[in-house]
């Protein structure tokens, strides 16, 4: 007999309330993250997510976003928008209202939500990824 997979639901994420527990992204050794998002990555097959978000960091964009917000250098908004035909946009920034700093095209996506958000706290060593709710 085959366990089922669960499917990944917002109020499944919602219940990931803060933890101590990080885990370190292997693309990037300054980007860590909650037990919520390695939930999200778990149950949305969606480690490439981390890794997208990662890949950012000390880029000569994100330099530029972080010069022209300061803001940025210590919070940062992610939000991945899937849309039907299954395309997607990464978008960071620094406040909601504003326009993205960041904005990342991804051509196909299977991840099971129409939108997430992840956000990206600097605290002098590591880069937490964490969900709202984790806050």
């Amino acid at each position: 007999m085959h366990a089922t997979k669960k499917q990944l639901s917002n109020f499944d994420l919602a219940q990931f309330t803060g933890d101590l527990e990080r885990f370190q992204n292997s693309l990037n050794q300054q980007v860590i993250y909650t037990p919520g998002v390695k939930y999200l990555a778990e149950h949305g097959q969606a480690y490439w997510l981390i890794d997208a978000i990662a890949s950012w960091f000390e880029t000569i964009n994100m330099l530029d976003a972080t010069v022209q917000d300061s803001r940025l250098q210590d919070l940062q908004f992610w939000e991945l928008r899937v849309a039907k035909d299954k395309t997607a946009q990464l978008l960071m920034r620094a406040d909601s209202g504003v326009e993205p700093a960041i904005v990342q095209e991804i051509e196909y996506t299977d991840f099971p939500l129409n939108h997430v958000r992840i956000w990206a706290g600097w605290d002098g060593t590591y880069w937490t990824l964490y969900l709202p709710s984790e806050h």
